[in-house]
């Protein structure tokens, strides 16, 4: 009989008001997508959309079949509430920057 081995891993989620750092022991073999449902993350978040994650690894976005390695930390990403493109370029027209300051003002 073989004996299964086990990685540690985290699984990391934040909203403005809170954030939450799950560290987890998985087999070896899981991919992203089941170390989220192994998790029980969405449990506490009800808002995570499980059918459109985003996901990334130390902030490189990463795809759910993505198999873990030891250390690894699954970053689950909210959707952006606006375009940053758009928002600069709004700022643009008003004058103003996305946190520098302008010499000058």
């Amino acid at each position: 009989m073989s004996e299964t081995h086990y990685i540690n891993i985290e699984v990391a989620y934040a909203r403005p008001d809170k954030q939450l750092l799950l560290p987890l022991s998985v087999p070896a073999g899981t991919t992203i997508e089941q170390a989220i449902e192994l998790s029980g993350i969405v449990q506490r978040f009800p808002e995570i959309d499980t059918g459109n994650l985003v996901v990334g690894i130390f902030s490189k976005r990463a795809k759910l079949d993505h198999v873990l390695a030891v250390g690894e930390r699954i970053e689950i990403y909210r959707p952006l509430k606006a375009d940053p493109r758009e928002i600069r370029r709004q700022l643009a027209e008003q004058g103003k920057t996305m946190g520098k300051s302008r010499k000058g003002s």
